[in-house]
């Protein structure tokens, strides 16, 4: 049996994709006005064959930007929508929302990347959770979860040596992304959530096409240093490999700074140029 697919407003842009590639896809309903906001700007969702899904496995695919907050609300009364009628619902998130949130950096804050994840298994009873490259990624904690972890690199690699050449020399902006991708990264140091300081850590970028791969761009600030570094160290061109481009000005910063930016549709942004539908079939 086919799986089916409902789709979040912010994952819409997913539904010819994979209505294409023969895939059942259901887009929650929208409110009398045909919006999915009320006036007052509170969320509205309906999904009228719920009942007739009672027992069926339903993926949810959802991503966590351009509205990281209506977004979740909007998660929660599909969520509960399923929980009633009885579904056997798994989560894909494309792109995870408070994924930087991922530990206490300082007394008085909080986990919210666990806490969201609890809430989804032991409240919504959600059986699985998929997440395109979360900037959590092997944290201890999530061993706790049935969370599978799905990398967009190998795709951005492979769009950038077809048209860079084989011979790119990748490399991480940090150690949080050597961590995640295995890439050597450079010496990013985090003060706390707000501040950074970075420096090379002994790449030779000389004469070299250079690729730097992260999992995400908001501000655009740690990968312009990157990009700075590189260029002073010696690199003939760099470019961005990236797979979640969160925050407008911090890509047309990148933009800006690097030869070309290879960026996912894990949001729905007008720059991406790499489509991450193969992956969501495969891995869910």
């Amino acid at each position: 049996m086919k799986k089916i697919f409902i789709l979040t407003t912010q994952a819409e842009h997913f539904a010819k994709p994979l209505i294409n590639k023969k895939r059942k896809v259901i887009l929650p309903e929208k409110n009398r006005e045909r919006k999915r906001f009320f006036p007052d700007g509170e969320v509205y969702s309906k999904i009228p064959s719920a009942e007739k899904l009672k027992g069926q496995k339903v993926i949810v695919l959802h991503s966590g930007c351009p509205e990281p907050n209506s977004g979740l609300v909007e998660l929660e009364l599909i969520l509960q929508i399923l929980k009633e009628a009885g579904c056997k619902v798994e989560i894909f998130f494309t792109y995870f929302p408070y994924g930087m949130q991922d530990c206490v950096f300082e007394k008085g804050e909080a986990n919210s990347s666990e806490n969201l994840i609890k809430k989804l298994v032991s409240y919504y009873s959600v059986k699985k959770i998929y997440i395109i490259d979360p900037h959590f990624g092997k944290r201890e904690w999530v061993k706790k979860y049935p969370i599978k972890q799905i990398p967009a690199s190998p795709l951005l690699i492979k769009k950038a040596k077809k048209e860079m050449g084989e011979d790119i020399l990748l490399a991480s902006p940090d150690k949080g992304s050597e961590r995640r991708t295995g890439i050597c990264g450079m010496n990013k140091r985090r003060l706390n959530s707000f501040t950074v300081e970075m420096e090379n850590s002994g790449i030779n970028f000389r004469g070299k096409t250079t690729g730097v791969v992260d999992d995400i761009v908001k501000t655009g600030g740690t990968l312009v240093k990157f990009s700075e570094i590189a260029r002073k160290s010696g690199a003939k061109k760099v470019v961005a490999l990236i797979t979640h481009g969160v925050i407008l000005e911090g890509i047309k910063r990148v933009k800006k700074s690097f030869s070309k930016l290879y960026l996912t549709n894990t949001i729905n942004r007008k720059e991406a140029n790499v489509d991450v539908t193969d992956l969501i079939i495969k891995n869910s």
